[in-house]
């Protein structure tokens, strides 16, 4: 019972981190020691500066996370249960305060505190044998901290359904609703997480984390302050050579195309 995490270094240049939830035996749930130790390997990651992308995933095929320990959540009361639900926002507030896009990599279920998890990350890719669902209110508590991700995802209509009722909906329905972004056969998970690892690993490393920070930026800030945010970005990207060579590479591709059709 662990946090795994693998550095793989890709040809493009840097490297990309697997990260992989190791608690197969009772369906990646999540527990404090888990927990603790997730805040404290996203912490470290914070400062990997040749960071591409993280890929997060559960471990075996039976889930991605399929949520809180319910006997850590049968064992809480009103002064503990502040601090255990705190250090499950920590967990999703991590991935997005990571400086990278990231991933999540879900076969099977992704259920309350890993439905949060999921929907705390940049982009899912589910397989077809993936479940999701937020059963909280069916053990008499109510969905919290980055359930508020659900209504800007996927509607306020369908996320009341889901924390209304805890009923589980398919990675078909999932796709439909916006809360995943692609669906694959359990074979073929991984090769539709690498149609997004490769183009965003091929984009230029400062303008992707300049990317991210801006997104995030936006969930938070008005439409004019945005706006704003994104014109400071732009001139941000400028301040190394990023710009300048990447245009230029791709300027000499494109003149080199034309005089082949000529």
């Amino acid at each position: 019972m662990s946090i795994k995490a693998v550095r793989e270094q890709r040809s493009e240049g840097g490297h990309i981190v697997r990260m992989a939830i190791d608690n197969a035996r009772k369906l990646n749930t999540l527990n404090r020691m888990l927990m603790l130790e997730f805040v404290d390997l996203l912490a470290s990651l914070e400062s990997d500066d040749d960071m591409r992308l993280v890929i997060l995933s559960g471990t075996g095929e039976r889930a991605f996370v399929g949520g809180a320990d319910i006997e850590e959540l049968a064992g809480l009361n009103a002064e503990t249960a502040r601090d255990f639900i705190t250090l499950v926002h920590r967990c999703c507030d991590g991935c997005r305060r990571l400086p990278v896009p990231v991933i999540a990599r879900i076969d099977g279920f992704a259920l309350g505190a890993g439905l949060e998890l999921a929907a705390a990350c940049d982009l899912r890719v589910a397989s077809t044998r993936s479940m999701f669902g937020m059963p909280e209110v069916r053990i008499g508590i109510p969905s919290v901290v980055e359930a508020a991700l659900l209504p800007p995802l996927i509607g306020n209509g369908r996320a009341r359904q889901l924390l209304y009722t805890g009923e589980m909906i398919d990675a078909a329905t999932a796709q439909a609703w916006g809360l995943v972004d692609r669906v694959a056969e359990p074979a073929q998970l991984d090769a539709a997480v690498e149609q997004l690892v490769a183009p965003i690993v091929a984009s230029g490393p400062r303008a992707i984390r300049i990317q991210k920070a801006l997104i995030r930026d936006w969930e938070e800030l008005p439409t004019s302050a945005a706006v704003a945010r994104g014109i400071d970005a732009f001139a941000e990207a400028y301040e190394t050579d990023e710009p300048h060579r990447m245009t230029n590479a791709r300027l000499t591709e494109m003149r080199a195309r034309r005089t082949e059709a000529r």
